[in-house]
């Protein structure tokens, strides 16, 4: 009769680990990341100093163009003018040398020219240079939020900083406009929406209240 001693017992669970672990690494090998990218159900692109090296299904869809389309191309063709674009990255560029990553919700603009809410999501791959090479996700806000006012450039970014809570003072200094400019635009942000006050504006822009 066959008998089983402890080392024995001892050894074949070591074979048994052994054999698992390889197993799991083989796996993980096999997964194809490209194929991940590709398929993720959110936009995803990788930059290199502002501009899209590569791109998913989802993010071409998004914004109504051809990955192939996409690729090569300057995020300010996504940015509903160059203004935008140019004080979107001077404006993230020191948030993301402080944290590595930087996420806000925007305006953006469709090929078809439409614009929409946009929660963009970013992280640098080098951290002295956060725009030298990056990895970005765009998730469409439009079915909640859509854009049910002609704003301006200035009016846009305004309104961006305002759904994140940000007090005239705070976006004054983050977008270089004195306090009494920015309640300026709060003002004409308050009549184009029909809000009798600030916290109804808020209300309307991240789309609680019609």
């Amino acid at each position: 009769m066959l008998r089983y001693t402890p080392q024995y017992r001892k050894t074949t669970q070591t074979r048994i680990s052994t054999l698992t672990w390889k197993c799991s690494m083989s796996a993980i090998t096999a997964i194809d990341f490209e194929t991940i990218f590709r398929l993720a159900p959110i936009g995803m692109c990788v930059s290199q100093n502002r501009i899209i090296h590569a791109c998913n299904d989802d993010l071409a869809n998004m914004f109504g163009y051809r990955k192939q389309d996409l690729t090569g191309l300057s995020f300010q063709v996504l940015y509903p003018s160059p203004d935008e674009f140019e004080r979107t990255g001077a404006r993230i560029t020191p948030i993301m040398n402080a944290r590595g990553c930087y996420s806000d919700e925007r305006i953006m603009k469709r090929a078809n020219q439409e614009l929409f809410w946009c929660h963009v999501s970013g992280r640098g791959l080098h951290k002295d240079d956060p725009h030298a090479a990056g990895i970005w996700t765009f998730e469409d806000l439009s079915a909640k939020r859509p854009v049910t006012a002609e704003l301006t450039p200035r009016e846009r970014e305004i309104a961006a900083l305002l759904v994140e809570g940000k007090t005239s003072k705070l976006i004054g200094r983050q977008i270089g406009l004195s306090p009494r400019t920015v309640e300026m635009h709060r003002a004409k942000l308050m009549k184009k929406f029909s809000a009798a006050t600030s916290s109804e504006l808020v209300h309307k822009l991240l789309g609680i209240m019609r």
